[in-house]
């Protein structure tokens, strides 16, 4: 961001030495952190099988950064899914309804509305542009025929509502249709105003803005299960916000460090559990989750659990830090279970389990022998998000080279899959992807050489009750389902 470096980076960049130097004094360290479970081949399944249903987006060669997409959301029902991007705008897609042929629901989505959400702004008392990139959008319980959502940049939060208007009023007395006044004030003859049918509007109207309440750049929202409040975190506090009021919030976790040089750790991801709207958990950059109730205390500064793996000394490396920061914490729709998002794997935690999860994929561990060049351009910082399936049986995540990753939390197996415009011929089914380390490599594998590390998948959404996926590439929207042709 232009003027200011992520915190995690900053401190990052603070607490470890060069990489060069690191190198010379511990020429003997392992390369990483060992993980130490590992998934099973890929097979066909439910939730393993995929086929293209649509892709949104244009065929550009060269992409503008506003164009960029930055997160996706599927609302409480999955009728609706929502895309902000970089240049605040956000996107509605509507899902088709039955055909009359089949009778059966097509999983393909058109767009319903698009409006502008945030604009770029500047802070003259810091000196610092705030980008209009949207970073996250939540979507609130529906509760008559609008919908209700939050959307959220670097700084400010607001609250939309999306609703349908098919009537109009007609027969004023003293204005005409465009609202201006009648030549003559005084009518010939008064006139009942009513309403008749109009073509169908799609309306998108801001009804709160929650702003000037966190110093440094918001990295989630989460809505409670109560639908009265939600949290908003950035990398050192978490506010707790009344939907109805604005001009203040809650501080309910603070670790800011009164000095700034003593600061080892920041905020990256929190969200509320889906059933108790006491209990809440966020994750930090040294690879620790805490689960905070608030009804021990006003302020969490202590958490009820903290869920940590232990670290094997002997298989610390220079990256060991980097790579253990969480970049995204989801609980399960039952609320039993949560998963985390690190750089190379992503865990299974079990909410009566602190101290190991209860199981550990690996996403892309072809990239332990390329931390190097990682680090040197930066994607090593990438934040990958992670989703449950509405069974709660299956977990997805996003990797380099527009790959995808769906495990099987059952039986433990797991398929690699290619968000791309090559293969999308309709109804067309995903072949699976397989990456070669080294040596001598098989027809269908791609070398780990070859991998395009501009192509990432970092935002993903699960449909909450189908066989429908959303993974955003880029400036492309794909979606996928599971629905045998």
């Amino acid at each position: 961001m232009a003027g200011m470096q992520s915190l995690v980076q900053c401190y990052s960049s603070k607490l470890l030495t060069p990489l060069w130097s690191w190198a010379v004094n511990n020429p003997t360290e392992a390369p990483l952190v060992n993980q130490t479970v590992k998934t099973g081949s890929a097979a066909s399944g439910d939730d393993l099988v995929w086929y293209f249903s649509q892709v949104k987006g244009t065929m550009d060669d060269e992409v503008s950064d506003p164009d960029i997409i930055s997160t996706v959301e599927f609302n409480h029902d999955g009728e609706l899914l929502a895309t902000g991007d970089k240049g605040g705008r956000v996107v509605i897609f509507q899902r088709e309804p039955s055909t009359k042929a089949s009778g059966s629901r097509s999983s393909e989505y058109n767009v319903y509305s698009t409006f502008q959400s945030h604009e770029p702004e500047f802070d003259y008392l810091k000196s610092l542009e705030i980008e209009e990139k949207i970073n996250k959008i939540r979507w609130l319980s529906q509760r008559n025929q609008a919908h209700f959502l939050l959307s959220t940049n670097d700084k400010t939060v607001k609250l939309w509502k999306v609703s349908e208007r098919e009537k109009q009023a007609v027969g004023f007395n003293l204005r005409d249709e465009d609202g201006q006044l009648h030549a003559g004030l005084r009518p010939r003859s008064l006139i009942v105003p009513h309403y008749e049918p109009m073509e169908l509007m799609i309306e998108a109207s801001p009804k709160k803005v929650f702003a000037n309440a966190h110093m440094y750049h918001i990295n989630s929202i989460s809505v409670n299960s109560d639908d009265e409040t939600y949290l908003s975190a950035d990398d050192l506090r978490i506010n707790l916000w009344n939907l109805e009021i604005t001009d203040r919030s809650f501080n309910i976790v603070d670790i800011k460090p009164e000095n700034m040089e003593n600061l080892t750790e920041v905020i990256t991801a929190a969200e509320y559990h889906p059933r108790e709207c006491h209990t809440f958990v966020y994750s930090s950059s040294k690879g620790t989750i805490r689960l905070c109730d608030m009804r021990e205390a006003a302020l969490c500064d202590k958490h009820a659990k903290i869920f940590e793996e232990p670290e094997d000394p002997n298989s610390r490396s220079f990256f060991s830090e980097i790579i253990s920061s969480i970049s995204d914490v989801k609980f399960s729709h039952s609320g039993r279970y949560m998963i985390t998002r690190d750089y190379l794997s992503i865990n299974v935690w079990d909410l009566n389990m602190e101290s190991k999860p209860v199981e550990s994929f690996q996403v892309h561990e072809y990239l332990k022998s390329k931390l190097c060049s990682l680090y040197e351009n930066d994607c090593i910082f990438d934040k990958f998000e992670c989703c449950w399936n509405g069974t709660d049986s299956a977990i997805m995540t996003g990797s380099y080279n527009n790959f995808f990753r769906v495990f099987d939390c059952n039986s433990k197996k797991d398929v690699t899959l290619e968000a791309s415009r090559e293969n999308s011929r309709q109804r067309a089914q995903l072949k699976s992807k397989k990456v070669s380390q080294g040596g001598k490599r098989k027809k269908d594998e791609v070398s780990v050489d070859s991998l395009d590390f501009n192509r990432k998948i970092l935002h993903t959404a699960w449909h909450p009750k189908d066989k429908i996926i959303a993974v955003a590439a880029t400036n492309n929207l794909y979606i996928f389902d599971s629905n045998n042709p």
